[in-house]
């Protein structure tokens, strides 16, 4: 069998972590965890700045456990997936959001642990991610803190329960609003496991998929959610948490 030699093989090995790295953009945001949020999601995908995603928030989050943030990506053409992430938080990914036949739009609550990135990144059909983001000053403690369902002795006659509305706008186009009774328990509260909903699709009146939703432990308790979809029509909402509760709802203009 024929042998490498030792320098022929750390040549490679430096060659290879050179290639490696170089795909790693700059950081904008210049947070000492960029590469790492790169290596567990995106690693050796393209990765580029882009304006054209914008990432509305508060410059400080007066309440950790309940951070307002609009993702807007509807500038871009061909957007197949949203991921949303804050690189301090113990758990980094907040939500991914998969707009089959919505705009590239969503706005959400969340929890954040202490000062940090919070940005988005958004794929294109071409296979590029688009990414763009703010620093949140937080005092800490959203993401460690026990939800407020757990010190209630009914929430477990809530949950599930889901409100929501859609408003028609334009061109067959429609405004919908939806929260649902949840705890979203991060399971980094002393004795309180992971309990949250792990999955979301909208359907129109035909069943066709509008888009679908993977919120993550970081999104707030009771989440709403607000995204723009391509129906004037009522859409139906079917959706799931990780101890395999179902839940479902027709959601309407009325």
């Amino acid at each position: 069998m024929p042998r490498c030699s030792k320098g022929l093989v750390l040549s490679f090995l430096l060659c290879f972590s050179l290639t490696t790295r170089s795909e790693i953009i700059s950081d904008p945001l210049n947070s000492v965890a960029w590469e790492t949020m790169y290596n567990a999601f995106f690693p050796g995908e393209s990765v580029v700045i882009d304006d054209l995603v914008k990432v509305y928030a508060p410059d400080s989050a007066e309440n950790p456990m309940v951070v307002p943030v609009l993702v807007d990506a509807s500038e871009l053409e061909d957007v197949t997936k949203i991921i949303v992430i804050a690189d301090l938080n113990p758990i980094p990914r907040i939500l991914e959001y998969y707009p089959t036949r919505s705009s590239p739009k969503i706005g959400f609550r969340f929890k954040i642990e202490q000062r940090s990135p919070v940005r988005a990144l958004v794929r294109t059909a071409d296979g590029i991610w688009h990414m763009n983001g703010i620093w949140i000053d937080a005092a800490g403690g959203g993401c460690t803190a026990p939800s407020l369902a757990s010190g209630s002795l009914s929430w477990a006659d809530r949950l599930g329960q889901i409100e929501g509305r859609v408003w028609p706008q334009q061109s067959k186009t429609s405004r919908l609003k939806f929260r649902i009774n949840h705890p979203m328990d991060t399971g980094l509260a002393d004795g309180i496991p992971a309990y949250y909903i792990e999955q979301l699709t909208l359907v129109d009146e035909e069943g066709i998929e509008l888009g679908r939703l993977s919120p993550f432990e970081p999104v707030s308790e009771d989440p709403v959610f607000s995204l723009d979809i391509n129906t004037s029509g009522s859409v139906g909402l079917w959706g799931r948490d990780n101890n395999g509760n179902i839940f479902k709802a027709l959601l309407s203009s009325e």
